[in-house]
């Protein structure tokens, strides 16, 4: 949502902070005729107390928050007070909640007598938690006025009567306006005086008025307001002559919360202690709050739902509406979250549903699987006598990976089975999109295995025929068999045959499959239009999209680019839709696609100047820039005049950068599509972006050739599913736009609605709207004006807004009903009225559509044609392994860890559970290493001897060599090659050596003695035995630190009991001979393979013979290594050289004279000096 409303106490603070410093937007600023008071503003805040608090805590909270305020406050005690709840609640007099002309000792009872206590303000109950307390200012009634700003499509507006205060009355009715137009400077302070302030006859008060109304809108437009309303607005004239003062007594204000990268710091800075308190702080406050609704307390569940989606670029929301409900869903996408909540209340069941939300923009499966989770947990709290019912629904998704969003869902109710099986919760599924089949495969295999009812069903069934079916009820509207599907069924229900009543019958779900796959609904035939549009005639003003359209991308989006090529390869286009692609942030260069199975190249340039130049064809821009910067690449787009339509794909875009982006395009005349849009589709000609989704997609419903009927949607979720039910039931989408869910769109319904009356090609025209805005009543003024003539079928979805109790704001930015006008309800009765075709419901708009369609068809409006031969479709090889449709051999096999999936994996475990089951460094190398959980003794065992053989000092050779290497300014990879490089039998290597040795005279049979004797016949030196310094008077610690743990631990030791016999014999005969570090390291490490019951005989023996305890001394003593490097490196140590006192130089002729040839000079090694005689 964009427009969010804000507390009374910090739109106050706005106003302190920035009324008289925000820049004007007058041509010149007038000199201030009025004095503002200064900020005296106390806010009791107890949002952190819950009402499931002891009474006697939160009587302490109260009094706490209380001491504070005054604390901070010292002016509350000496002055007369105004008290009242700062909870976004209106009417807030008539109500009983305010408390005027008091001390401060009275108003901290008042705040004690209704403090986390829940009140009712006419229908809707909520708890009291936040009060603002201000100075009471007394003054007569005929000073009071009212005064309101308030954002249009077109510009600003500003409200004034002269009659302010609890009475206003109907403020539409008598108050004065002044329209400011975007973009255009605000009329002097003598034309805002005689427009808004001639019923004032105080030419003092008339000039102060105005002065603040110029600041006023000022302020508006700095801080990105959109709504701003004071009433009573009160000024006090002076007794001395001087300025009089204007106070703002009732505020309520919006800001735009998309604005909040471009004033988000501004709103902050009002809310410092220097502007609340006039301390000496300079940083700026805390960031704007934006609060719930009042009895809209946001939950736990809520506010973490709230803070995962601020953390990612997809979209999740969540607002419980009863707790106890039976019905809970979990839809994709924002328009359909909406058609989904109107179908569960057109079928009575508004009382029970227990949540609205949705999760869009391709959540990764970790954001699903918490969004579920979230859900379900909240549904399995309470039991309901009827059981209760999950709706997973959504429309046919444009680019989310259904399956990879499913695997979340499935994980989340896994881990909630029992819990779903207590609460007898039965789930039905309906999804479409990408990977769909493998989703709802995946789904249906959970079913047969999870213990509950689980229904699924794919894009064969309409988009919310689930909801009767899981609630029992005959769908709302149902058409019965008045027509038939034209496309066989892709997927079977996977539960029980059908029975009356459910989507498997076809006079019950008129979207369910009939038994041919053979179209049963022709094609129109093609127009003179359609045939004589050439490449070198230009498209008439009706049709920004031609089968010759080409197209810049703006931004590095290939998979769009891609599916722009793919769908213009099975248009049979002869040349690409798009020309080019334009990324600013990299030098000119090409990027690699397909066309169809061949590839090609597409230029990459690093401006839009050089894009036009090279393509002077182009006149379409697909813009892919961010929310922050779409602003200034579309102005730049607007200024070539060859560009025709820009379509801005963009989420977040501030109200007033779409607004002068509007203006600025009606002046260009040029066509904008969004923003917040996927764009549009034109079958057979050209699509925008992801439009229609993945190719098979596009293909089943046939929007690769035109067919009859237009559409406009604000929806892109939802315009996927009219692609679905208009290939269904007519014989296909002509055009269809989706023109964005924002409050403000760049081209409205009216705006495609005429193009598509104008065009000879288009038959039937079909609207999609929503909650909120007056768009809808601009059609129907246009249809009833006998503008549009052409037979249209419209439905406003969000019907179900008016069930609910407290406000919700709905998937789109603009589907927000601010007044009665603007519900769904008004919407499709004044277009009922006005002759447009109206269903019933959503469930019984495709009957509609066919219904008419078949008269057109009787009238020869339409002429069939015979439906053409579908295309080929190129798939992608990457696309098409994630179908489960090619194989080949791999080149590598990987059993220890796979990263494909939202979450690395570490031998099947997820790698946040190996956090959230700390199973630490040796937890990971067991699954790393042996491909299992090894038993927490092994895990600390392996950590132990990371950490006994992390370091033996510098002198040893792998040191000395790491930092010989270090000194020379090699890097830390080659410093530590180097190091590794020397470890061996000699040196670090004879863990192995010594497993094996011991090991297998252990299983020979050999005692000790037996095994001594054998190594001295073979003349060889037993690895693991010998010592330079330790002894056994003087033992090495870590060896008995390692083997006293393993005895204590281990189940069983028994080749180290061994290893001890053979030391025993060893150090009769020289005192250092003693098991040493490696070999006990080696010895131990074998008893754990053997005998800790996670490895078979085999694999222990394997693990022994392929290194893996080498392994653990390099992986150990490159923590040493890289130690000796950084500590070189800290310590700025210089090339190494090693000193000559410490080399003895031999000459050859001096080892053979003896050692007396020697006298002490400087002598050449191995070299003679030749001479000629």
């Amino acid at each position: 949502m964009s427009a969010k409303a804000i507390r009374e106490y910090d739109g106050k603070l706005l106003l302190a902070n920035y009324l008289l410093q925000s820049p004007t937007l007058a041509e010149e600023k007038p000199a201030a005729a009025f004095v503002q008071p200064p900020t005296r503003l106390a806010q009791v805040n107890l949002s952190h107390v819950s009402t499931t608090e002891p009474a006697e805590k939160i009587a302490e909270a109260v009094d706490a928050a209380l001491e504070r305020a005054e604390r901070l406050n010292p002016w509350l005690q000496t002055t007369k007070l105004v008290a009242k709840p700062d909870q976004l609640i209106k009417r807030r007099g008539k109500s009983g909640l305010l408390l005027l002309n008091a001390e401060w000792a009275a108003v901290k009872d008042w705040i004690r007598e209704r403090a986390v206590k829940e009140v009712s303000v006419g229908t809707i109950s909520g708890v009291l938690k936040t009060f603002l307390v201000e100075p009471f200012v007394p003054h007569p009634q005929d000073v009071e006025y009212y005064v309101c700003i308030q954002s249009h499509r077109e510009g600003d507006e500003i409200l004034f009567t002269h009659e302010g205060g609890i009475e206003v009355g109907d403020v539409d009715a008598k108050a004065l306006r002044l329209a400011i137009p975007i973009d255009q400077p605000l009329p002097p302070s003598e034309r805002i005086a005689t427009t808004l302030l001639a019923d004032i006859s105080s030419e003092t008060q008339r000039n102060a008025l105005a002065t603040f109304i110029e600041r006023l809108y000022a302020v508006y437009v700095d801080l990105n307001f959109t709504y701003l309303e004071i009433n009573p607005l009160v000024v006090l004239e002076s007794e001395d002559g001087s300025a009089p003062q204007v106070i703002y007594l009732d505020l309520a204000a919006k800001l735009d919360q998309t604005a909040e990268f471009e004033s988000g710091d501004k709103w902050a800075r009002a809310r410092s202690d220097a502007v609340v308190y006039g301390s000496t702080s300079s940083g700026p406050g805390p960031a704007m709050e934006f609060p719930a609704p009042f009895g809209r307390e946001l939950s736990r569940e809520e506010a973490y739902i709230q803070e995962l989606d601020a953390k990612t670029g997809a979209s999740l929301k969540l607002t419980i509406l009863n707790k106890e409900g039976r019905v809970w869903t979990m839809v994709a996408g924002g328009g359909a979250s909406v058609v989904y909540s109107d179908a569960i209340a057109a079928l009575g069941f508004a009382n029970e549903l227990a949540n609205y939300g949705e999760y869009s923009g391709a959540p990764s499966e970790t954001q699903t699987y918490e969004y579920a989770k979230t859900i379900l947990d909240l549904m399995t709290r309470t039991q309901h006598p009827d059981g209760k019912v999950l709706i997973i629904g959504g429309g046919i998704a444009n680019f989310t990976n259904v399956a990879t969003t499913f695997k979340g869902i499935i994980r989340a109710l896994k881990e909630y089975k029992q819990a779903l099986i207590a609460t007898n919760v039965r789930v039905f599924v309906r999804r479409a999109g990408p990977n769909w089949q493998e989703g709802l495969r995946a789904m249906r295999e959970l079913g047969e295995t999870l213990g509950i009812e689980i229904r699924v069903f794919g894009p064969e069934t309409h988009v919310t025929a689930i909801v009767p079916l899981a609630l029992g009820k005959a769908p709302a509207g149902a058409a019965g068999a008045g027509f038939k599907d034209s496309m066989a069924k892709q997927i079977p229900d996977s539960t029980v045959p059908s029975t009356p009543g459910t989507p498997g019958q076809m006079d019950v779900d008129p979207l369910r499959s009939g038994a041919s796959a053979t179209p049963s609904v022709p094609v129109a035939a093609p127009s003179a239009a359609e045939t004589e549009t050439g490449a070198g005639s230009a498209a008439p003003w009706y049709s920004p999209f031609t089968a010759n359209t080409r197209s810049i991308v703006y931004g590095m989006q290939p998979r769009a680019v891609q599916g722009m090529l793919d769908f213009d390869f099975i248009c049979k286009r002869k040349v690409p839709s798009v020309a080019c692609m334009v990324y600013p942030f990299g030098g000119n260069h090409v990027q690699k696609f397909y066309w169809g199975t061949q590839e090609t190249l597409l230029p990459v340039f690093a401006s839009m100047r050089e894009a036009v130049k090279r393509f002077p064809d182009a006149d379409v821009v697909v813009n892919f820039a961010s929310c922050r910067s779409v602003f200034e690449s579309t102005k730049e787009m607007l200024s070539y005049s060859q560009i025709r339509t820009i379509a801005i794909i963009a989420e977040g875009v501030p109200e007033r950068h779409t607004r002068k982006l509007i203006n600025m395009s009606q002046k260009a005349n040029v066509t904008i599509i969004g923003p917040a849009t996927v764009g549009g589709i034109k079958p057979g000609c050209f699509k925008i972006g992801n439009t229609g989704g993945m190719m098979d997609n596009i293909a089943s419903s046939k929007l690769y050739r035109p067919g009859s009927v237009a559409y406009v949607s604000k929806s892109g979720g939802m315009s996927n599913e009219l692609n679905n039910i208009v290939a269904r039931t007519t014989d296909g989408v002509y055009e269809g736009v989706a023109i964005g869910g924002d409050r403000y769109p760049g081209t409205t319904f009216l705006d495609h609605m005429m193009r598509y009356e104008a065009d000879p090609d288009c038959k039937m025209l079909l609207l999609l709207g929503e909650v909120g805005g007056v768009e809808e009543y601009k059609v129907a003024e246009a249809v009833r004006a006998k503008k549009i003539t052409k037979p249209v079928v419209a439905w406003c979805i969000g019907t179900c807004a008016g069930m609910f109790e407290t406000e919700v704001q709905f998937g789109h930015a603009g589907a927000l009903a601010n007044s009665d006008s603007e519900t769904a309800e008004a919407k499709n009765a004044a277009m009922r009225a006005a002759g447009i075709h109206v269903p019933e419901t959503f469930e019984a708009l495709p009957a509609l559509l066919n219904q008419v369609y078949s008269d057109l068809v009787q009238r020869s409006v339409i002429v069939p044609r015979p439906e053409p031969e579908a295309p080929k479709i190129p798939i992608d090889y990457a696309w098409a392994m994630e179908l489960g449709l090619v194989r080949k051999p791999a080149s590598f096999v990987s059993t220890i860890c796979d990263d494909r999936g939202q979450e690395l994996l570490y031998a099947g475990m997820r790698i946040s559970d190996v956090f959230k089951e700390d199973i630490g460094i040796g937890g990971v190398l067991s699954l790393l290493w042996f491909k299992r959980r090894l038993p927490s003794y092994a895990c600390k065992f392996i950590e132990m001897v990371l950490m006994l053989t992390a370091d033996h000092g510098p002198a040893v050779s792998g040191a000395h060599n790491t930092i010989v290497t270090a000194r020379a300014g090699k890097d830390l990879i080659s410093s530590l090659c180097s190091g590794l490089l020397t470890i061996g039998d000699r040196f670090g290597g004879a863990l192995d050596g010594a497993a094996d040795l011991f090991s297998n005279a252990y299983d020979k049979g050999l005692t000790a003695r037996e095994f001594v004797d054998s190594m001295r016949r073979q003349n060889k030196l037993i690895l693991g035995i010998g010592h330079k310094i330790k002894s056994r008077t003087n033992p090495d610690l870590r060896v008995s630190i390692i083997t006293e743990y393993a005895k204590k631990h281990f189940p069983a030791t028994p080749v180290l009991n061994y290893a001890r016999d053979v030391e025993a014999i060893t150090t009769a005969k020289k005192d250092n001979l003693i098991l040493n570090v490696d070999g006990a390291i080696g010895v131990l490490f074998v008893d754990l393979l053997r005998n800790s019951g996670a490895f078979s005989r085999e694999e222990a023996d394997e693990y022994a013979r392929i290194g893996t305890l080498n392994g653990l001394f390099v992986l150990g003593r490159s923590i040493g290594f890289i130690g000796h490097y950084l500590d070189q490196k800290r310590l700025k140590q210089g090339l190494y050289r090693h000193p000559w006192d410490d080399i003895s130089y031999l000459n050859p002729a001096a080892v053979q004279g003896g050692m007396s040839a020697i006298k002490n000079d400087r002598v050449q090694v191995g070299a003679s000096k030749i001479t000629s005689k």
